[in-house]
């Protein structure tokens, strides 16, 4: 079976790798453009483009699939196409290409959260399940039918960057499952059916802390920002970037957003209960052991975040 697999971020490698370890002819590879990285803004191929180079695979960069990328992928003659966050929309010409179509691997359990960013947007959610499924691609945001689902509990401690590290491994392989069903004859995907939400890229503001609200709701949103874009707040008009905040139901006579250091940690107070700080990483500086960000404070009992 003739494969173009698309992709473009960390997460979708391992599922490149399974299809090449399954033995499908993953004929190309189309990710996008180079980006600019790192402090000095160095152009970079993006993890799947790398990880095609490696394995010696036909790599077709495009921002966007436009008649000249259709035209790329047409060349290449793909029984199916295999998308896995390529970060693009993919156009009705493009879409009839592959005889059996565009089979996409998305982190969710669709009909809940369509979109961009499907396990940051259940974790601040306070999701306790999430999972993978591999749908047939429409021209409609993630509304096509689904071939195969899978679960995934949310653990108490996960960030994003956790829940996605584990359902790229188990999504690859419901991918290369539902792929050998469609080679077989035996797909039969199913109506979506349930509640829609959706999920929209964070931005950057998506990781602000407000103080005033209660202290479950920060846990949830400073991990479900983790690693991008990043959770933080604003202290004395500097943005302080934070790790996840920890849960300190038994301290209750803080304000909202007031500071206080207590031993090796620092705890904040929240629209409930505190919160205790995980490494802080001030403006133009390193991350660092909250303690040690509390100690170069000049009155500590003094600060309180914005």
């Amino acid at each position: 079976m003739r494969v173009l697999f698309a992709g473009t971020p960390a997460v979708a490698v391992p599922s490149l790798d399974a299809l090449v370890k399954a033995g499908f002819d993953v004929v190309a590879v189309l990710t996008r453009p180079d980006a600019p990285l790192g402090r000095k803004r160095v152009l970079t191929p993006s993890p799947v483009a790398a990880r095609a180079e490696e394995l010696g695979i036909q790599v077709i960069k495009a921002a966007k699939v436009d008649a000249e990328t259709t035209a790329h992928i047409a060349d290449t003659s793909p029984d199916v196409a295999a998308i896995v966050a390529y970060g693009g929309i993919v156009p009705r010409d493009a879409l009839a290409v592959p005889v059996h179509g565009w089979v996409n691997l998305h982190f969710s359990l669709l009909p809940a959260w369509r979109g961009a960013a499907p396990v940051q947007r259940a974790l601040i959610a306070g999701d306790d399940v999430t999972g993978a499924v591999t749908f047939q691609l429409e021209e409609g945001l993630d509304t096509g039918p689904v071939f195969g689902t899978l679960t995934e509990s949310v653990r108490d401690e996960d960030t994003a960057g956790d829940l996605l590290e584990r359902l790229s491994v188990s999504g690859a392989v419901l991918l290369c499952q539902t792929l050998s069903a469609i080679d077989a004859g035996q797909a039969a995907p199913q109506p979506q059916s349930g509640e829609v939400t959706l999920a929209p890229k964070l931005t950057l503001e998506d990781g602000r802390l407000d103080w005033q609200q209660p202290a479950l709701a920060l846990h949830r949103r400073s991990r479900g920002v983790t690693p991008e874009p990043g959770a933080w707040t604003m202290l004395e008009g500097q943005r302080i970037k934070l790790e996840p905040v920890a849960l300190r139901p038994d301290v209750n006579d803080l304000a909202p957003g007031h500071v206080r250091p207590e031993g090796k940690a620092v705890l904040v107070g929240t629209g409930s209960h505190a919160v205790q700080l995980g490494r802080v990483q001030p403006a133009g500086k390193k991350m660092m052991l909250p303690a040690d960000w509390a100690r170069g404070l000049a009155t500590p009992e003094k600060v309180v975040f914005e």
